[in-house]
């Protein structure tokens, strides 16, 4: 059976406000959530992006919800040495309820050290190399790892959770989607990817399997939809170039060229919990483990009850 999850986006809400959205959506029902990981946000009318460790901590220590980066990179601005270190102390604070979902980043977070951006073959190859040093870190081992792109001399993490959590990689294509297989304990969509999850399966994955959605619940479905295009309106063009775009303002281009009626037509707008119902449908039929919805806009309470009391009984 499907588990329902809800999404907190650090692209545009402050930290306080994160973490009480957490809160409000444990008291809604939610046992579980997404927090998205950024160093910038999409485009400046979003406006936020806080730095995601601490406010895990807070969420960890004031909540019983069960927790997953959607997604980080641990290959560019932040060594993996040091995100083992992070993942270890939420892990330690949220008491098994912490999974660390990674994924191979986009130049928007990843470039602000000055470094180069590489094809995704390369930056899949850092990715597999920075989960086995964080492996090797959360055993409790000293760590001297001379490898082809990252350099560890005699660390040890000495504060360890019982358990290491859970790695989730987001995959959104083939090879991607075969290094979860190979070295994850889970794999991570955001579309109803059914051949995707099938692939992840035949490639020997076995661990869980999570995607997320967005909706943007309003008064009305024109109000919605600008909302939408507003803060999301970028989503409207697919491709490559939500990894390779450096820069909020390119993005913000892009979101100049979707109208509300485009957005619209690929996201559920305002009050129509039967829409909102049939997209979340379309995961559950893709055979998704755990599905996360978000809430486009600052309207976050009014989004976590047109979820669980209009939308989510719709869902069979």
């Amino acid at each position: 059976m499907t588990s329902f999850g809800f999404t907190l986006s650090s692209e545009e809400l402050d930290a306080p406000t994160l973490v009480d959205t957490a809160r409000q959506a444990e008291s809604a029902g939610f046992e579980r959530i997404w927090v998205s990981d950024h160093y910038h946000p999409w485009n400046t009318a979003q406006g936020q992006s806080p730095f995601v460790w601490s406010v895990l901590g807070a969420i960890a220590a004031t909540t019983e919800l069960r927790l997953t980066t959607a997604v980080t990179c641990p290959t560019f601005r932040i060594h993996p040495a040091v995100l083992a270190q992070a993942t270890a102390t939420v892990a330690s604070m949220a008491a098994d309820r912490f999974r660390f979902g990674v994924g191979s980043g986009e130049a928007l977070n990843e470039h602000i050290l000055g470094d180069a951006w590489p094809p995704v073959s390369i930056r899949l190859g850092r990715l597999e190399e920075a989960i086995a040093v964080i492996r090797r870190l959360w055993a409790g081992d000293t760590v001297t790892h001379e490898g082809r792109y990252f350099t560890v001399h005699n660390a040890r993490i000495f504060s360890l959770p019982p358990r290491p959590p859970p790695i989730l990689v987001s995959g959104f294509g083939p090879e991607s989607t075969a290094l979860a297989a190979r070295v994850a304990d889970g794999w991570i969509s955001t579309s109803p990817d059914a051949e995707g999850l099938r692939e992840y399966r035949r490639a020997g994955g076995t661990g869980a399997t999570q995607a997320g959605l967005k909706i943007c619940y309003a008064a009305s479905e024109q109000a919605g939809a600008e909302t939408a295009a507003r803060l999301w309106g970028h989503q409207v063009v697919s491709g490559q170039s939500s990894q390779d775009l450096p820069s909020w303002h390119a993005f913000a281009g892009l979101a100049e060229q979707a109208t509300p009626e485009d957005i619209a037509r690929i996201v559920p707008c305002g009050p129509d919990a039967q829409r909102a119902a049939d997209s979340v449908q379309q995961f559950v039929d893709a055979g998704f483990d755990e599905v996360y919805i978000a809430q486009m806009g600052p309207d976050q309470q009014g989004a976590l009850r047109f979820l669980t009391n209009e939308v989510l009984p719709l869902v069979v």
